[in-house]
């Protein structure tokens, strides 16, 4: 094989026809748009191919070439999800087919290799990078990195050095050493956001990965609830993997939708201490595990720290300072609002009353108070007392009245992309946003907030304390899967969200993780001063899920508060007439579904 059919074949990655296809269908916001698809790892091998194939044509070397130009094929496909025979990676290789075997056989033994058997028979092979030698590579592509860029601005020399980043810089995800037994490949159901549209952009290579297809369906999150209630009236379950809202577990679990977890972490050696501890108690009910963390999402008020500055003005700490800096911010003669949130009927406004009102001190339920909050794990049914007859309920409505006139026209009608959509495109000063779509702006140049935004707490009333509400997703199995495909899904789950795994989402669109090595990994950190400042919140204890506890009929009380709360804003309910309305109904509930 010639050195430019090399060089081509190792840059394979970077063609669209490389990029992974197949069944996925979506329903939501087109939040991907614009995104990279592509891990920056894999330009540093494209990188690497080029430089040596001028090391080989212009020097004239050979010996020592052939294991790393082998390498950069078996790192180059595995991120690409193609797979390699001895035969192609032999005449990747440009070596005569004796040495390139040879030479394969070698690097088999040292470890660097791994085979796995193609078909049932074990008669045919597939040959991939070993896990030690991922984590050899991103430590190789890292450093790399580091000193191709001091070495072209020579003025840093004096001030840094490569790092070492042993321990630090999680490699990619490795194959499994033996395919996953899925007849019809894995099933799995998620909701349409920017970590599970990164998941499906790299669905190619996590099927070489896993050795089986991949057929996901995503929803918005109103529908995607409703599909995994239906899936679990059904005798089999569709699914093999569902993606639950964290507030969701306790009701779920309750009505026995999803598989307890317990027993299958028992037996593997699966981490649980990576992962932010609100985030996985909340996909557990009553001291069992159902779910596992793949997405930790934080709402944080997010400002312009340009426009701020022009009126020299610092970001809000409390309810007061908001409701003056959004109207400093605000100008209709600039088509900027003061602040965008979420105010459409229904689930939008649901939440934001939840989260607001917990910035007021006071939870939407009766639960216990702890030294440092609430606690949303042990609850009884006094626990579960609807509080919108509370000074803390209205003044929580009360603020968002206020917000109305410095907020844009459509803020009825705003959900949580909306929102986020109006900072990004400069419509909005500030905004309560969820940290899980920062890459509409983080990651597009053309936003008028990159680069120019700060990210806080929630503004907190009289009595509250400082609190980042906690949101997100877990993966969980679905209660009447059957029996027979528990095992692999239970091993295909753990590979999803491992922390190379977590990176890889990261890396290629999403900018939420439930892992703490992952948030504090530099190659992720440098993605956005988001990913640091969620990690430093969380830290510092204020990442926290109790404003939307995972308890049964949470998903009522948001209901209810979406339609009670709209309807005070729009004007057709005085404050006191929609909270009794709220704290009725959802008595009545509670009661008519046993929960209270």
């Amino acid at each position: 094989m010639s050195k430019k059919t090399f060089a081509r074949r190792a840059r394979h990655a970077n063609r669209p026809s490389a990029r992974p296809e197949g069944p996925y269908e979506t329903e939501g916001q087109g939040v991907t748009s614009g995104y990279p698809i592509r891990d920056e790892q894999i330009r540093f091998v494209d990188f690497v191919a080029r430089l040596y194939e001028d090391a080989e044509s212009l020097l004239q070397l050979s010996g020592g070439q052939r294991e790393m130009r082998m390498i950069l094929y078996l790192v180059t496909c595995h991120f690409d999800g193609i797979p390699v025979t001895s035969s192609s990676l032999a005449a990747a290789s440009g070596l005569t087919y004796g040495t390139a075997r040879r030479t394969i056989d070698a690097l088999t033994q040292r470890g660097s290799i791994v085979r796995r058997d193609k078909t049932a028979s074990g008669r045919t092979q597939t040959l991939h990078p070993s896990d030690e030698l991922l984590k050899q590579w991103r430590h190789f592509a890292y450093r790399g990195q580091a000193s191709m860029k001091i070495t072209i601005n020579r003025s840093e020399k004096r001030r840094h050095k490569p790092p070492d980043p042993a321990g630090v810089v999680l490699p990619p995800p490795a194959v499994l050493k033996t395919k996953l037994s899925l007849g019809r490949g894995l099933r799995v159901l998620v909701h349409a956001d920017p970590t599970f549209m990164a998941m499906q952009n790299l669905k190619r290579q996590f099927e070489m990965i896993l050795g089986t297809t991949i057929n996901s369906r995503a929803h918005s999150i109103d529908r995607l609830r409703s599909e995994i209630v239906e899936n679990s009236k059904l005798e089999v379950s569709k699914f093999d993997i569902v993606a639950v809202d964290l507030p969701w577990f306790g009701e779920m679990a309750s009505a026995n939708r999803l598989l307890p977890l317990g027993p299958l972490i028992a037996e593997s050696d699966f981490d649980q201490a990576d992962i932010y501890p609100d985030a996985l108690t909340s996909s557990s009910w009553q001291g069992m595990q159902y779910g596992v963390p793949i997405m930790t999402s934080a709402e944080l008020l997010v400002y312009r720290e340009d426009l701020l500055a022009e009126k020299n003005m610092q970001p809000p700490k409390t309810i007061k300072q908001t409701l003056s800096t959004a109207r400093a911010m605000h100008s209709r003669k600039d088509n900027i609002a003061g602040i965008a949130w979420n105010g459409g009927r229904g689930t939008p406004i649901g939440h934001t009353f939840l989260m607001v009102m917990s910035a007021f001190g006071q939870p939407v339920l009766n639960l216990n108070q702890t030294a440092d909050g609430f606690d949303a794990v042990r609850v009884s049914p006094e626990n579960l007392e609807p509080m919108f007859h509370t000074p803390a309920a209205r003044e929580t409505v009360e603020y968002l009245e206020e917000l109305l006139h410095f907020s844009p026209p459509e803020i009825l009608r705003m959900n949580w992309y909306d929102r986020a959509l109006a900072f990004a495109e400069g419509r909005a000063a500030m905004a309560y946003s969820h940290s899980l779509l920062a890459p509409i702006y983080e990651l597009d140049p053309a936003s008028p907030a990159h680069q120019k935004t700060g990210y806080a707490p929630h503004p907190t009333g009289p009595l509250g304390r400082t609190i980042v509400p906690m949101g997100g997703y877990s993966l969980a199995i679905p209660a009447n899967i059957d029996p027979d495909r528990i095992g692999d899904v239970w091993l295909a789950l753990q590979t999803m969200t491992s922390a190379s795994s977590a990176k890889l989402y990261l890396t290629n669109g999403s900018l939420s993780s439930p892992r703490v090595s992952v948030s504090r990994d530099p190659e992720v950190s440098a993605l956005s001063p988001m990913v640091s400042a969620v990690d430093r919140l969380a830290a510092q204890g204020y990442l926290r899920a109790w404003p939307r506890p995972s308890v049964p009929g949470i998903s009522d009380v948001v209901a209810v508060a979406g339609e009670e709360i709209h309807d005070i804003l729009r004007g057709d309910k005085t404050i006191k007439q929609g909270l009794e309305a709220a704290q009725n109904r959802v008595v009545s509930l509670m009661h008519s579904r046993g929960f209270g």
